[in-house]
Parts: structure tokens; C-alpha cells; sequence
């Protein structure tokens, strides 16, 4: 068995490196001067007592496997991450292959919520057929006998050549198992991130179903902690956050939805958000989802930033 079998953020191939007036929260995206940084210094440190800080890791946890010194505000800034830009505004969610009425229903609730923790217009392509895709693209996985996707093909001979002008991250997503090249059994999700490009999976997140709640959260948890990384996000080793770095499913179900002040606090300089407007925009969402404990946090957030 692969050492890919027990990792979500499992590759990165590239360097780490505003928009519209759609959401009632979110401020014209020019780059954040110095008064707006300092003001999202200050809301920072008014949300920070609310996170947990991070325990020492568990046998098997990712921190117990992978030394990482994580990342502040401060060094965030000074990376010169990927950001969205006066040309590229928006998101574009690509689905690839066919799924249930519930996994398709799972990937329009995605585009919401990814809107909401980005701020920006989340276009939700046609779906991609699997007809024609080339044989050296696929396999059958020996350990389970399902159909495996080559996520390098995706992000570089499907992404790629077709990224628009406008788009500051292309993800797609799809409900087939992926795996990344030789040596590896599978992967949940691998970027590009100096290509802007990404590719998930939700084969292994449960049953749509019987399981609707948890393979909902599993889906938008993995979608915007890929989605952090391509915006140029380490993991978080810090807090308790939707940054941090998973070694197993379980770890990752203990994962927040939330990020933590600190992880958070990019995203608002990145994109040039509103915090406390958001933070209740995404508790109501997590609310009527039934992701109680999510909202909880977010409710907390809005609450010490009106």
C-alpha cells in the first residue's frame, strides 16, 4: 500500500506562490493598502482567543509524520502569494464525469459555499465527459477494483490548456478515484499551484445518501482547504483550523470547517473581504446545512466583529 493512502494534501507540483460586487460583504479587490491591512491586524487579534490552539499530534497525525513550521500573517503577505487581480477574478469549479442527483446536488451547494469563504464569483462549468478519456489515463486499482482517474492528466492535459484569462484558481472535481503516477495507490486531491489548476475527489468521502451530512462537510472541507493551498496557505500548525494538514480521514472529520484567525486573516487581505458580515453569511450557511458545530464558530466570529 502506498504512502498516498493516508494523505489529503499529498503533492505539490508548483510554487506556492478582487472582483465583483455580487456579495453584499465584499469590498472592491485592489490590493489591500496599509490602513486595511492594519484593520485586518486588528480583527485578527480580536478573534484570536476564540480558536483552540494545536495539541501535540496522535500516532499517525500528520504533524507526527511531517515537520512543518507553519505560516503567520506577516510571512503570508511577504510570500506574494497567488491572488485575484483586475484580471483574474473569479473561480471555475470543473466537474469531470458523471455522479447521483445527490452528488451533483453536493457540487452546486460547493460553488455556494466557496463563495462565500472567497468572495468571489464561483463559475460552475458544464460537466466533462469521461468518453474518450485515454487509456493510459486510467486504471483499475488493485486494492479495491474501482476505476482510477490520473490526476496529473487532469491538471495538465485538461486544466491547463483551457484556462481562462479571468481565472485566478481552476479546481476540478469529480466523483472518480484518482490517483497520481506510479508508486502511489491514491491521492484525495493534487494541485499545480504555480498553474492555478486543481483536482479532487469525492470517491472516498462516504455515502451521499445514508451519510449526507459528513460527505457534504468532507467535500466543502477538502475544496476550500485545496483551495487555501493555491492561494499560496501553509498548513496551519498553529490552531485548531481548516488549514491543517490530515494524515487519515479520521483527523480530517476532527478538522474545523473554520479557519483559524490567523489562516483567516489571509484570505481577507487576499481577497479583500469584509469579516464580520462573511463570518455571518457562512454561519447561517452552516446552519441550514445542519453543520451545528461550524456554525457555532462562525457565530462567534460575527459576533466579535459586527
Amino acid at each position: 500500500m502506498s504512502i498516498a493512502m493516508n494523505r489529503r494534501h499529498v503533492l505539490e507540483l508548483g510554487l506556492l506562490g478582487g472582483a465583483s460586487a455580487l456579495f453584499g460583504w465584499k469590498l472592491f479587490g485592489a490590493p489591500a493598502n496599509h490602513a486595511a491591512t492594519a484593520e485586518y491586524i486588528r480583527q485578527m487579534e480580536t478573534i484570536r482567543p476564540l480558536f483552540t490552539e494545536k495539541g501535540p499530534p496522535a500516532a499517525g497525525d500528520w504533524l507526527a509524520a511531517h515537520k512543518e513550521s507553519g505560516q503567520t500573517f506577516a510571512q503570508y503577505r511577504a510570500s506574494d502569494p497567488n491572488r485575484p487581480t483586475a484580471e483574474r477574478t473569479k473561480i471555475y469549479l470543473q466537474p469531470i464525469g458523471s455522479g447521483s442527483k445527490e452528488r451533483e446536488h453536493v457540487t452546486t451547494t460547493l460553488r455556494e459555499f466557496m463563495q462565500l469563504i472567497f468572495g468571489l464569483e464561483v463559475v460552475l462549468l458544464p460537466a466533462l465527459s469521461l468518453d474518450g478519456f485515454p487509456a493510459a489515463a486510467q486504471r483499475v486499482n488493485g486494492f479495491t477494483g474501482q476505476r482510477q482517474l490520473l490526476s496529473t492528466h487532469i491538471l495538465d492535459q485538461v486544466l491547463k490548456p483551457h484556462r481562462p484569462k479571468d481565472a485566478v484558481a481552476v479546481l476540478a472535481i469529480t466523483h472518480e478515484d484518482l490517483w497520481p503516477g506510479m508508486g502511489w495507490n491514491f491521492v484525495f486531491g493534487q494541485a499545480s499551484l504555480g498553474e492555478r489548476v486543481g483536482v479532487w475527489s469525492t470517491a472516498r468521502m462516504g455515502d451521499p445518501v445514508k451519510e449526507a451530512t459528513l460527505f457534504l462537510r468532507r467535500v466543502l472541507q477538502v475544496a476550500v482547504h485545496e483551495t487555501g493551498h493555491m492561494f499560496g496557505i501553509k498548513h496551519c500548525t498553529a490552531y485548531e483550523c481548516c488549514m491543517n494538514g490530515a494524515n487519515h480521514q479520521g483527523e480530517s472529520d476532527r478538522t474545523p470547517l473554520v479557519f483559524c484567525a490567523e489562516c483567516d486573516a489571509k484570505l481577507w487581505w487576499a481577497c479583500s473581504l469584509k469579516p464580520g458580515a462573511r463570518a455571518k453569511q457562512l454561519a447561517a450557511f452552516a446552519e441550514k446545512h445542519k453543520l451545528s458545530t461550524d456554525a457555532t464558530q462562525w457565530q462567534h466570529i460575527a459576533e466579535a466583529l459586527p
